[in-house]
């Protein structure tokens, strides 16, 4: 399937990589076998490799015959990609490979993430990395372990495992724009403790689920205004309270902390006479889910299907609780940019929610381009957890990236893009999570530093698709950018 997707497609050497990479498993924290295989294919290459004690690898290319004094240039990918995956899909990410096909002028996975994020990138610096013909000066091609979770290759590079002072990043989801800053983040975690009760009487076990959402990536796509299946779930399952003597016994939804939830369960019990009234009211709210998100999830679900014998359920203080501190969360857009044109300040997103037998566990993850801000969204969310009597647990956070818009290897970058495409490409910030503030900040600064990319659409959901004619733009405006700076 693979094989036949490609088939025809430019750069060939670009699409060879990214199908054989793409057949490796390669989740966050489960990048050995990749890491393996791209030190085995740069050997192969007769190019200098090293890797670090975390597992971040540096392929180093010498420069061509006469461009030995040129600036290094450090091309940097990151090799983990997000596991997600439609229910009804079997797929296990740490032993399946991504099967994948072509759509018109797209490549898509078959119900799961395509891994284009940042499977391109690394399939582009392969390629490039084998091109004898290319005339350029020293290049280091560094591929990070762990960006989607945690950042974790980026945070742990130590001062001397790259030496260039310039880097193209190769992670941005926009052919045509050159990214020149992004936003800092971290994570607030709130764990919220419940007593159970056995339930007696005569009563109805039901399972509640939300289905059909988009979800995305939660700094791309936050401002999309989609809809979170945690949220929704949360004003389901309120509805269904102020009707019936509901009792709650779990809540799940979201598996990533940096996707906007698509799904989302909860199992209930309800008094056997109850029944009918707990059904209407999920029905109500799927129309009024399916009014309010006309646009961005019009094919939203609220199902409810008969359930088996449950647990013991959250006694009432502590249902209450849980849905009071999930109802009053933020999620989405809390600031745009008042110096940047149509961009995101400042974000939260209530990612992941998990119930175990101490409790309900709630992820949130809280991003902006100012430190200040993101400390003060970030305050928000914990004060709603501390008041429903949750544990907060936040983690370090990342810096973001300070754009400078004075930049050398900006104004080359758009000097080369108008010579190729006769227009100058868009400049812009990205509300999302980039390695590139980082990795400066870990070597010492003074990279100067930009990100640019092919058209990635539906990142971190298995609506991902790649437009197939953008890695063809993409890789020719590489080529020619490494060139131009030798």
């Amino acid at each position: 399937m693979n094989e036949e997707a490609i088939q025809g497609l430019k750069p060939e050497r670009v699409w060879h990589y990214f199908k054989e990479i793409s057949a490796i498993p390669r989740g966050s924290k489960n990048e050995k076998a990749v890491l393996e295989y791209i030190k085995k294919t740069a050997a192969a290459m007769g190019l200098k490799v090293k890797q670090d004690k975390v597992g971040n690898v540096v392929v180093s290319k010498p420069a061509s015959p006469g461009k030995e004094h040129s600036t290094t240039v450090v091309l940097q990918v990151h090799t983990d990609m997000v596991c997600e995956k439609n229910r009804e899909v079997q797929h296990d990410f740490l032993k399946d490979g991504i099967k994948f096909h072509r759509e018109g002028n797209f490549i898509k996975a078959e119900g799961t993430t395509l891994g284009s994020d940042d499977g391109i990138g690394v399939a582009s610096l392969l390629s490039l990395l084998e091109d004898k013909s290319l005339v350029h000066g020293p290049i280091e091609g560094l591929f990070t372990i762990d960006e989607e979770t945690g950042l974790t290759g980026a945070n742990h590079i130590e001062p001397g495992f790259i030496t260039g002072k310039i880097m193209m990043n190769l992670d941005s989801e926009e052919e045509g724009v050159l990214y020149i800053g992004c936003a800092g983040g971290l994570d607030t975690t709130i764990n919220i403790p419940v007593k159970r009760k056995a339930v007696t009487g005569k009563n109805a076990v039901l399972n509640l689920m939300i289905r059909g959402l988009k979800g995305g990536h939660s700094g791309v796509d936050i401002h999309l205004g989609r809809a979170n299946a945690i949220k929704l779930m949360t004003r389901t399952l309120l509805a269904i309270d102020s009707k019936t003597k509901m009792k709650l016994v779990s809540i799940e939804g979201g598996s990533k902390h940096n996707a906007i939830p698509r799904e989302a369960e909860a199992v209930i019990i309800v008094p056997a006479a109850d029944e009918a009234k707990a059904e209407k009211a999920a029905a109500e709210c799927e129309q009024i889910f399916r009014n309010a998100f006309a646009s961005t999830d019009p094919e939203v679900k609220v199902l409810v299907e008969k359930g088996k014998k449950a647990k013991p359920a959250f006694d009432d203080k502590s249902k209450l609780a849980v849905l009071d501190a999930l109802n009053a969360l933020p999620h989405g857009v809390i600031r745009m940019s008042s110096d940047i044109p149509d961009l995101v300040e400042t974000s939260t997103n209530v990612a992941v929610v998990k119930t175990s037998a101490a409790g309900v566990s709630v992820v949130t993850s809280q991003r902006s381009s100012i430190e200040s801000e993101k400390e003060m969204i970030a305050s928000h969310v914990a004060s709603v957890g501390k008041l429903s009597g949750g544990k907060i647990k936040p983690s370090d956070g990342y810096p973001g990236w300070q754009p400078n818009v004075g930049s050398a290897v900006l104004k080359k970058g758009k000097e080369v893009y108008k010579s190729l495409h006769g227009k100058e490409p868009e400049v812009k910030a990205i509300h999302a999570g980039l390695e590139c503030g980082i990795i400066n900040d870990r070597v010492g600064g003074g990279v100067d530093t930009i990100s640019f990319g092919p058209t990635i659409i539906g990142p971190h959901s298995p609506d991902e698709r790649v437009a197939i004619d953008s890695v063809e733009k993409f890789y020719k405006y590489l080529t020619e950018f490494v060139k131009s700076v030798a």
